[in-house]
């Protein structure tokens, strides 16, 4: 199991007059990320520098740096760290003197990495999404063992029958939280797992 982080996080230093500025948040997908890079680069800076891992799914961008100084090491950084659905932004502003590529390769994954290191992190749960159903008496019971074994309630629609349910489960939980639900509603939960969450 892996970590992600917690909430956003920053940090900042000054190498050779050059000031790197590493901003880094949790995410949930590519268009997130992306939207996270166009919130925090600025335009008057030198180099924007970037890289996200997603599950299998990963990018880096150099932004002008010679290719391979920026965006690889701050990939490295999040794998090196362990970390999985997060994106972290570097931007430099050229202070006047020249790192080379090893310094460069330093700067950017050095930064990445502290500023990773000050996060806080959490284990991502691997969840599913879960359709079923209950009686409106059974509801209070239902919920409460729903949360007794870390799972979340999505939607509810109330109709004639009763309560439908959408439920955001913790994969190890599924099968108890399946009997659960047919204890509680005698049978007619009508347990359906429908995709990863």
């Amino acid at each position: 199991m892996s970590d992600t982080l917690r909430a956003p996080c920053a940090y900042q230093e000054e190498i050779k007059k050059s000031r790197f500025a590493a901003h880094a948040a949790p995410v949930a997908g590519v268009a997130e990320a992306m939207a996270f890079f166009a919130q925090h680069s600025d335009p008057a800076a030198t180099h924007n520098c970037w890289a996200y891992r997603i599950g299998q799914a990963y990018r880096f961008h150099d932004d002008g740096e010679p290719g391979g100084t920026a965006g690889r090491p701050i990939l490295q950084a999040i794998e090196g760290q362990g970390l999985d659905r997060v994106a972290v932004l570097v931007t430099r502003w050229f202070g006047g003197i020249k790192l080379g590529a090893g310094g460069l390769v330093r700067a950017y994954g050095g930064c990445a990495a502290q500023c990773l290191r000050l996060g806080s992190r959490e284990p991502i749960i691997e969840t599913a999404l879960v359709a079923c159903r209950c009686a409106y008496g059974e509801l209070p019971l239902f919920k409460a063992r729903l949360a007794q074994a870390g799972a979340a309630v999505q939607a509810e629609a109330f109709d004639a029958d009763g309560v439908a349910l959408t439920l955001s489960v913790p994969r190890a939980a599924l099968a108890e939280l399946e009997r659960t639900a047919a204890d509680v509603t005698r049978g007619r939960a009508h347990w359906q797992v429908r995709d990863a969450g």
